[in-house]
């Protein structure tokens, strides 16, 4: 017989969040979300404030530059310190810099003072911080999660991400024309001071002690072993170094001219940019139920689909073609996403996960100035469109080459993460894969 004792026992509650949720994980999800509703939105009032003190269409991408140069620069030196030093406390300080600069960034603004070296400059600071605090968010994430539910956490940590990245844009562009954009940076300054205040709390205590390595310079070498000595990691990164680049270049040159031009201004293209994101979101909910138990594989063949934008644009398609377009490109985008992040959870042992992060952001950022700058001259030199579909046929060319990768193709579901110097537990034990750990 129960008595009125047992059932006033907290223990005796079933929980609420599923098992994988554990509390770092929801933490780190929570804050995430914040954040990336607070920086989206003030991406918006970024470009909105340079306007509003005179600048022009090239002053706004010098802002733009400036975050993302210290963030190509710094991002393997991030990746460095976040494996040496404990993660959350990288992540904290990271959020200390950003808030600090967005809260400069919006006094500047409100009080009329702002000048656009003061933007690029508070801009290159917010760049720096993320990049120590990617590397090393990506690091806690992935260490966050045991089991083999872990592609079904990074479904649903993606699929707030998302849906963060969607809202922030909108609510962002609404506040920017209700309110003006200095109080939208204010309100991204507070954003990170409240996601940094959560991460705080992050315990770490089950976390493997770092052991000491000879030196910055030491640890970069170690991250990069580790990175190219995995096929599987550098064919990818290379693939999405190239792709993400022409991406960029017919996202944010190419596609507002052809709005202009053919689809009726901004307003269509905006749209088709929320498809695009509705997609993502509905991307990341098919992973919380789908499992490939080949990861690359399936990830991999949903990338062609990358293409279809660019060609869409290239024709161009009608405004109701190019969200359906749009839409599906976010779907099966977020198929890989969510398959990386699984390969890496259970390839990379945990003291090096920041490190190989920080390769992998370098590969996907590292071209992406460079291609924004060579579209002009390059619409000049062949015409829209040729450039437009020679962004659909690399993509198509360099997805295709990584598929001849025998490791992208084999490399299948684990149910354990690899540990440092440990062996490797397939979920398929009678096909391996070879050469890899």
């Amino acid at each position: 017989m129960t008595s009125p004792a047992d059932l006033r026992r907290p223990s005796q509650r079933p929980s609420r969040r599923p098992a994988w949720a554990g509390r770092n994980y929801s933490l780190l999800t929570a804050a995430a979300f914040v954040t990336n509703l607070g920086s989206h939105g003030a991406l918006v009032a970024a470009a909105f404030a340079v306007l509003e003190t005179g600048g022009d269409g090239g002053d706004v991408g010098l802002v733009a530059a400036s975050r993302t140069l210290p963030l190509v620069l710094f991002l393997l030196i991030g990746g460095a310190v976040a494996d040496r030093l404990p993660r959350h406390r990288v992540m904290v300080a990271a959020n200390a810099l950003n808030c600090v600069s967005q809260a400069a960034f919006a006094v500047l603004v409100l009080s009329g003072e702002a000048r656009l070296w003061h933007m690029m400059l508070l801009t290159a600071l917010g760049g720096t911080g993320q990049a120590f605090f990617s590397p090393a968010a990506e690091g806690m994430l992935l260490s966050s999660v045991k089991g083999d539910e872990a592609s079904r956490a990074f479904a649903v940590f993606r699929m707030a991400m998302q849906g963060a990245s969607v809202g922030g844009a909108a609510l962002g562009g609404a506040m920017v024309a209700a309110i003006g954009p200095g109080w939208v940076l204010a309100a991204d300054a507070a954003a990170f001071a409240i996601a940094g205040a959560m991460r705080a709390f992050l315990d770490v205590r089950d976390v493997p002690e770092r052991t000491p390595g000879g030196g910055m310079l030491a640890d970069l070498r170690e991250g990069w072993r580790e990175f190219a000595g995995r096929p599987w990691l550098w064919a990818v990164v290379v693939q999405f170094s190239l792709a993400n680049a022409v991406v960029a270049a017919a996202d944010a040159v190419y596609g507002p001219l052809v709005a202009r031009d053919h689809l009726g201004g901004a307003a269509p293209w905006g749209l088709a940019l929320g498809f695009f994101g509705a997609g993502t979101v509905a991307g990341a909910l098919l992973m919380t139920r789908w499992k490939p138990r080949r990861l690359l594989l399936a990830g991999t063949l949903c990338v062609f689909p990358l293409a279809l934008p660019s060609a869409a644009l290239a024709v161009p398609v009608p405004v109701t073609v190019l969200c359906a377009v749009m839409f599906v490109t976010g779907v099966t985008l977020e198929v890989f996403g969510v398959s990386w992040m699984t390969a890496l959870h259970q390839e990379i042992p945990e003291d090096k996960l920041s490190r190989v992060a920080a390769y992998d952001w370098f590969g996907s950022v590292a071209l992406v100035p460079l291609a924004t700058a060579l579209a002009g001259p390059a619409e000049t030199a062949f015409g829209r469109t040729s450039a437009l579909w020679g962004c659909a046929t690399l993509i198509v060319v360099v997805t295709a080459a990584v598929l001849c990768v025998p490791d992208v193709r084999n490399l299948r579901r684990r149910t354990k993460q690899v540990t440092a110097g440990g062996p490797i537990d397939s979920a398929d034990a009678e096909s391996p894969v070879r050469g890899l750990g």
